[in-house]
């Protein structure tokens, strides 16, 4: 294969990661991330990804990405962090800021995984054309936004309960 075609592939597929990871985050059940990440929960793949794109978050953003509450967040990191996965600092200028970044072996796990999935990425990409790659990302958009549709559809309304205060 060329060599700038392989390089627009390469641009291509890492634009397409990136947006289709963002667009499925939370559309697949807890149960499929785990079959395809094998025993990593959905959130711990999600805390995983937040920081490969951003390198150091703090505990508030990365609970707001996974639409978790804090102490759910915290728990999360805490069995990562056990895992030597994850490493939590404080912020020198805000002791109360706790910020959460990869530890040397989660990041090569990570990069290890990012990695084969790109390879093979590659390897299927390489086999269509630039005609039939556009078809499949128009066909996947349509894949995601009929998930997307069933999982408003599936998802229960929060009622609110009222406590009688005598």
């Amino acid at each position: 294969m060329a060599e700038g075609k392989e390089q627009d592939i390469t641009q291509v597929l890492s634009q397409l990661v990136v947006y289709y990871v963002e667009e499925i985050k939370e559309i697949l059940s807890s149960e499929v991330w785990e079959s395809i990440f094998l025993n990593c929960t959905k959130n711990e793949i999600l805390v995983f990804w937040l920081l490969y794109r951003e390198g150091e978050v703090n505990m508030t953003e990365l609970a707001d990405y996974i639409h978790v509450p804090l102490n759910t967040a915290s728990g999360i990191v805490s069995r990562m962090e056990k895992s030597g996965l994850l490493v939590r600092m404080r912020s020198k200028e805000d002791k109360r800021v706790v910020y959460v970044t990869f530890s040397e072996r989660g990041r090569a796990q990570f990069e290890a995984l990012i990695g084969e999935l790109y390879n093979y990425g590659i390897q299927v990409a390489s086999a269509f054309s630039q005609e039939e790659i556009g078809l499949f990302c128009r066909m996947t958009a349509k894949v995601i936004e009929v998930l997307r549709q069933e999982n408003k559809r599936d998802r229960p309304s929060k009622k609110v309960r009222k406590i009688v205060i005598e």
